[in-house]
């Protein structure tokens, strides 16, 4: 029997869940090392001296690293693997954020923290279709967004460093903590396996055979009668840029770069604007760290939907509705409708990032599934770049009301660009999507 259909007819089980659980600890570290820069931005510009344009830029140098990241990545995800980019990618992460803990200087900040975005960039987008070319159709956007998921406890765990390290201890002790992924990468690649569907594109058909016959043996009893999977098929980088593939290449990558711009702009600025609007260093950090729990439900929620009403109403929705609360938020006039609208804010922005994640790798084939995700993440990451440094840019002219609904108005952006994809890719096998 055909590895692929026999691997689709797999019900979710121990193996998947494992699989959930290495990936989404190392997800959960990566996305601590990217929310560290916003809880320890106020400290660093202190400490530096930086204004607010230069506390943008290097808002913006690890999303730098990410774009670089996610082009590299993915390229070597669909060429060699997506096990050792994973592993390897988180090391590099890790490594970054020890490296940042130890810089001498505010130049050496710069650089590894472009170091540390250079292996985040490279991890996220492959995980993502790792996680998806395991899962069965019936259950694939669910297990992605739960991956997914797991970028909330890595920003909550940020936002606990930022608030119990860096008053007391500083910013270097906070990176010092999130160089756990280096720890961690070892590990991580080492009990990771590789894709089949990618062993199979490859011409490896009996190590996916062998794959799949070690996933079936850890569930007993009789297994459902497997279906014809299509089989992947080879196809060139520039398949990307030619129909049919073009309209999803282009809108994806908009609806990235106008969500990344409307999330980072936001979310790594937001203690600092809640500084710039009165409040204590200490209560901003408090504030952003309550905001921060609303993120897990979010993700849950979208979890949910994502295989009740597809991938994207979700994401449409959501980006729709986190408009709507960035608009609100910026005309926040007192503690708690800054806890209200900013909590709200992050439970359909995060559930948007899922829904994503879920969404891209699956409208691009196997062979190009890496390089399809990380061609458009890396064009996200342009927005990620741009949106920190426009922020500082502003600040001093529109002030935080101003700059936060501007990032509601992209995260609108994203939505009509989202739809604009105009596919729905819910219960389809990966070839056919």
């Amino acid at each position: 029997m055909d590895a692929l259909a026999r691997l689709e007819r797999l019900p979710l089980g121990r193996p998947h869940y494992r699989l959930l659980l290495l990936l989404g600890f190392g997800w959960a570290l990566d996305a601590m090392d990217v929310g560290l820069i916003s809880f320890t931005l106020p400290a660093l510009s202190r400490d530096f001296g930086l204004d607010p344009v230069g506390a943008g830029l290097l808002g913006s140098v690890g999303l730098l690293g990410m774009l670089f990241g996610a082009l590299l990545g993915g390229r070597l995800a669909d060429r060699f693997g997506r096990k050792g980019v994973v592993g390897y990618s988180l090391f590099l992460a890790g490594l970054g954020s020890l490296l940042t803990a130890l810089a001498p200087s505010l130049s050496w900040v710069f650089f590894f923290r472009f170091l540390t975005g250079l292996g985040l960039g490279a991890e996220l987008p492959v995980a993502a279709s790792l996680m998806g070319e395991f899962s069965p159709k019936a259950h694939r956007g669910r297990m992605v967004v739960l991956l997914e998921a797991f970028w909330a406890v890595g920003w909550l765990l940020a936002a606990l460093m930022g608030y119990l390290l860096v008053p007391s201890l500083g910013w270097r002790a906070a990176f010092l903590a999130g160089a756990l992924p280096a720890l961690y990468a070892a590990y991580l690649r080492l009990s990771l396996p590789e894709s089949p569907r990618w062993l199979v594109a490859r011409g490896r058909a009996a190590e996916a055979e062998a794959l799949v016959a070690s996933w079936e043996r850890a569930f007993p009893g009789p297994l459902p009668e497997p279906r014809p999977e299509p089989a992947p098929r080879p196809l060139p980088y520039g398949a990307l840029f030619r129909p049919p593939l073009l309209r999803r290449t282009l809108f994806l990558a908009l609806a990235w770069f106008a969500l990344n711009a409307g999330y980072y702009g936001a979310f790594i600025w937001l203690p600092s604007l809640l500084v710039a609007q009165g409040y204590t260093l200490v209560r901003s950090l408090e504030y952003v760290l309550l905001i921060t729990l609303a993120q897990v439900p979010g993700y849950l929620v979208a979890a949910f939907l994502v295989e009740r009403w597809g991938r994207r109403p979700v994401l449409v929705g959501f980006l729709g509705l986190s408009a709507l609360f960035a608009w609100l938020l910026s005309r926040a006039a007192s503690p708690g409708e800054v806890l209200l609208f900013g909590a709200l804010l992050a439970f359909f922005n995060l559930g948007a990032w899922g829904a994503i994640y879920a969404y891209t790798p699956e409208l691009f084939p196997t062979a190009l599934r890496g390089s399809g995700a990380g061609f458009v993440a890396a064009v996200g990451r342009v927005g990620g770049i741009l949106a920190p440094y426009a922020t500082g840019a502003l600040l001093p002219l529109w002030g935080p009301g101003g700059v936060l609904a501007l990032h509601g108005g992209l995260l609108l952006l994203a939505g009509v660009f989202a739809f604009a994809v105009g596919v729905e890719t819910r219960g389809k096998p990966l070839e056919e999507a």
